[in-house]
């Protein structure tokens, strides 16, 4: 994947926090979601929080954090070819450019770059949540040491295209919100035909449609089919299966959360080779 070396950024899109810490917990919305819980239910931890929403623990004010500034160093597509950070400005400038223009009424939705921990609109996060996408806030947060972890802790192949999907996929819970799809979930959270399970794969459809229109933003140069061998290698990467698999040596559908490798692969390459939001409904009768 590479950027059009005169390409311009926009940096205000991206608020740096990173080296800038808060206390709390929460548990939910990225692709590290279900090896937190397991984890932490192994060690016999209520992720519930005492009743709480089970997806965060805690509370945070996300104005507490004073934010960085990147204008200064990701101003062009050539800095977006050189440096990681610079980089996911340019997927995020070119996400929400394709999104602009096809959903009425699109809010751009800020990513905020964290490290350790901090506070948001849904809690206080740390980085063992992996990326994640906060409603309440329309805010994307992602610690950008989850990249190394998607190599070495999830087996995916990584490289800029693996990042520029998880980027994608938290882009596309950000337009179910503003459409109201997220609300077709309802509180049906686990399984593997849950309401939890189609709102992920829609999302990473989602990012499969940009993935087909990226070149068409001006942002983006040139996408290669390894780039999109090495996105769909990544979503394959965090699913339930595989995560179950790895930490638990069993596979159990019934705590399915995003789902499977093959539906994640499936979904991304439906969004991909369709261009077509309209054939991202996963939660049509039969889809999965």
């Amino acid at each position: 994947m590479r950027f059009r070396p005169n390409a311009r950024l926009d940096a205000g899109q991206v608020q740096d926090r990173r080296g800038v810490g808060s206390r709390g917990i929460a548990v939910g919305g990225g692709a590290g979601t279900l090896l937190v819980i397991i984890v932490l239910s192994l060690l016999g931890v209520n992720v519930g929080g005492g009743g709480a929403d089970p997806f965060s623990i805690g509370s945070g004010d996300p104005s507490s954090a004073p934010a960085g500034d990147l204008s200064q160093t990701c101003r062009t597509g050539s800095d977006a070819n050189q440096r990681e950070d610079c980089r996911i400005v340019g997927v995020v400038n070119s996400v929400q450019a394709y999104w602009s223009d096809h959903v009425r009424g699109y809010r751009e939705a800020p990513t905020r770059f964290f490290t350790g921990q901090t506070s948001t609109g849904c809690g206080a996060a740390t980085s063992a949540v992996g990326p994640f996408y906060c409603p309440a806030d329309e805010s994307v947060y992602i610690d950008l040491g989850f990249y190394r972890e998607l190599h070495t802790q999830f087996g995916a192949r990584g490289g800029p295209f693996a990042e520029a999907y998880v980027i994608a996929h938290e882009y596309g819970h950000h337009v179910q919100h503003l459409t109201g799809g997220d609300q077709r979930a309802g509180n049906d959270r686990q399984g593997e035909k849950s309401g939890s399970v189609r709102l992920e794969l829609q999302a990473d459809c989602y990012a499969g449609i940009w993935a087909a229109h990226a070149v068409e933003t001006q942002y983006i140069e040139q996408l290669t089919q390894q780039d999109i061998a090495d996105g769909l290698d990544a979503a394959a990467a965090v699913g339930d299966d595989r995560i179950q698999k790895r930490t638990t040596g069993r596979v159990d559908k019934e705590s399915w959360t995003h789902g499977s490798a093959e539906q994640r692969q499936t979904w991304f390459d439906t969004g991909y080779r369709s261009g077509d939001p309209a054939r991202c409904d996963t939660f049509a009768a039969g889809a999965i």
